[in-house]
């Protein structure tokens, strides 16, 4: 280790035995007077050549630095030549507040491990650059780390387990214990959602209209702050009127939330709107088993009192797309077909056949899709990323990718339902391709990571790492799909490599789950996930998506961690919801929209904190609700988990 001088002072160290393998160091410095140093750090330098490097954030060059804003599970981890190093800032520390920021940093060619002070700047979406400007006042400064080795080949192959199994019983669990991220009922957030949706906000949620004679409806896509029947001005729409069915974005998913909850509570008003929305999903033509991922309107902007503001041309304008989140185009018209949306939307369809209502059509559409998705699978077994509208033919990008894994886990569904073995066949090659090819190096690219909002890479690290981190731009997305089809394969053939290669796959993906809460984040954390190792979302509503795996996991495998981080990740699901029963996330909604009242109860943003800054003072708030990738989402995912474990998971975990 090399630490840097703290002006003219030294650090006195003591050294910590936590047990044979895992040590704390404490630094603590004693300053005398105010001294102004815009970098301290320390350098760590293992006595092995690592081939495996992963961090919680890229670092591209020397002024790109992992700042405390992406610490989730703060962690560097390097192995090689049979022995593993992991370090890991001290939490107990920073969870009481630091005088300065905490970073880390690893630069994989030098073979350095570093962890620092400095303040910081977002650069891109979402990187950190070092920012000068810090000043120490005379005081004790305390700087503390463990380090965790090992030369046991189990822990080396699946290098998360034991650091995820260290922060969740020293921070994670204690505060899940005392209630943390909400004690409150489920059902009554639950409840807020579709009070909001088709009460108090639905004259701009709810959409209805006919299509081929048949009443279809759901809710839009996306409303904003300005659509707030207490807003005191003009309404704008955020983005073009649509509705989704892709694999963010699934109306069909909520609707099947909300069939589940009328079902239950014998609502026939909600179960009308829930079987509106199967019907528009069936509604959407296909092309040779194809079919696009969208619904939308003509827009226009009117002027009003010299002011432009975006306004629907109305439903009788409508068009199929696509998503534009894809790297073609941004018109949704134009835009190709993405293999992943249709396999979520057909997968979807097969589990609202097996689950809700023996309709038919659902399972006559998803097996034409499948027969179509079969022809396109390659001699490896991957299936492309888009394929063109006109040709059907794969486009250039994700033919190798670990969007192939959502498509496994529909045939695999199909294959239980049908008993054709061609669809199990088909599931298992492609899952071996996924295996062999994307697991082992960390290669968890897909349409998110460079095509969403964090486009850093697009042009020109596609299948390509890192050279300073020795990784890949990496999303957890990825992680999902193909945790939740190699569980799906262990399943269904009882191989226990499936599970095995699972649970890592599963332990990468919680290494973006917080485990516990920061003094910056003016939210409630626990249980709640990060997106991608080059962005700055807290609380993102994946988790609604994640939670049920990591509890399947954990019912499985016989973990209580896995039980408490899944059932921590559903709560997580709600904490962004605007209600009184979200105090602290109440108060961060009303210091940026004060015009919100009970009437708003129930509109929730995506995520917290995405642009890499937060204050008290609602910074880090965002101005949307989008009900398929928020409060629709989260409760589909109560819902959905109360059918199929039953309200003793919730209430014994």
């Amino acid at each position: 280790m090399e630490i840097t001088a703290m002006g003219s002072y030294r650090p006195e160290i003591t050294v910590d035995l936590v047990s044979e393998t895992i040590v704390t160091v404490n630094l603590k410095f004693d300053i005398k007077d105010t001294l102004k140093q815009n970098d301290w750090r320390l350098d760590i330098t293992p006595n092995f050549r690592p081939n495996f490097h992963w961090a919680p954030h890229l670092t591209p060059t020397d002024q790109h630095i992992i700042a405390q804003h992406v610490f989730r599970a703060p962690a560097l981890i390097v192995s090689g030549e049979g022995k593993q190093l992991v370090v890991m800032p001290n939490l107990d520390l920073l969870k009481n507040g630091t005088p300065v920021k905490w970073y880390m940093d690893m630069d994989a060619p030098k073979n350095k491990l570093t962890l620092g002070l400095s303040d910081n700047k977002v650069d891109e979406h979402v990187l950190f650059k070092r920012k000068n400007g810090n000043i120490y006042l005379p005081q004790k400064l305390e700087f503390s780390f463990t380090i965790m080795v090992s030369d046991n080949p189990d822990e080396i192959n699946n290098p998360w387990r034991k650091p995820l199994a260290y922060f969740w019983k020293n921070w994670g669990a204690p505060l899940y214990e005392s209630g943390m991220p909400l004690s409150t009922d489920l059902e009554l957030f639950v409840k807020h959602t579709y009070d909001w949706a088709f009460n108090s906000w639905k004259d701009v949620v709810w959409q209805e209209f006919e299509l081929n004679g048949k009443k279809v409806g759901a809710p839009v896509f996306i409303v904003n702050a300005t659509q707030s029947p207490n807003y005191p001005d003009k309404i704008d729409e955020r983005e073009f009127r649509s509705i989704w069915n892709q694999v963010w974005f699934s109306s069909l998913r909520s609707a099947s939330g909300l069939y589940r909850y009328a079902s239950r509570t014998k609502n026939t008003n909600l179960k009308e709107k829930a079987r509106m929305g199967k019907e528009l999903a069936l509604s959407f033509p296909q092309k040779k088993g194809f079919f696009k991922g969208l619904i939308a309107t003509e827009m226009e902007e009117v002027v009003i009192d010299g002011k432009n503001y975006n306004r629907s041309k109305g439903w009788e304008t409508h068009y199929f797309g696509n998503s534009n989140r894809n790297p073609y185009t941004g018109d949704p018209k134009l835009a190709p077909y993405h293999i992943i949306d249709m396999s979520w939307t057909a997968y979807l369809m097969l589990t609202w056949f097996d689950e809700l209502e023996k309709d038919e059509r659902l399972l006559n559409y998803a097996s034409t899709y499948a027969d179509a998705l079969l022809n396109t699978q390659d001699m490896e077994g991957f299936f492309p990323g888009w394929i063109s509208t006109d040709s059907l033919e794969p486009m250039q990008h994700l033919n190798r990718s670990p969007e192939t894994s959502m498509s496994v886990t529909f045939l695999l569904k199909l294959f239980e339902l049908t008993k054709n073995t061609k669809y199990l066949d088909s599931g298992l090659k492609a899952m071996q391709a996924v295996m062999k090819n994307i697991v082992p190096t960390g290669r968890w690219e897909d349409f998110e990571t460079y095509w969403s909002c964090s486009r850093y890479g697009s042009n020109n690290l596609v299948n390509k790492k890192v050279e300073r981190n020795n990784m890949y731009k990496q999303n957890n997305f990825s992680m999902y799909w193909t945790a939740e089809a190699l569980f799906n394969c262990y399943k269904a053939t009882r191989n226990k490599e499936y599970i095995q290669y699972g649970q890592r796959t599963l332990d990468e993906m919680l290494m973006t789950q917080a485990t516990w809460q920061p003094p910056y984040m003016y939210v409630s954390t626990l249980g709640g996930f990060g997106v991608m190792n080059a962005d700055g979302e807290w609380n993102d509503s994946r988790q609604s998506l994640f939670s049920e795996l990591i509890l399947k996991y954990g019912k499985e495998l016989g973990n209580k961690e896995y039980m408490q981080r899944g059932i921590a990740a559903l709560k997580a699901s709600f904490v962004m919801m605007y209600c009184p029963e979200n105090p602290k996330t109440k108060e961060q909604w009303e210091q940026k929209w004060d015009f919100f009242d009970k009437e708003d109860y129930g509109f929730m943003m995506e995520n917290y904190g995405h642009g890499g800054t937060t204050n008290s003072n609602g910074i880090g708030i965002g101005d949307f609700t989008i009900y398929d990738w928020g409060n629709g989402a989260a409760a589909e995912a109560y819902n959905r988990i109360l059918d199929h474990l039953g309200d003793e998971i919730l209430l014994s975990n």
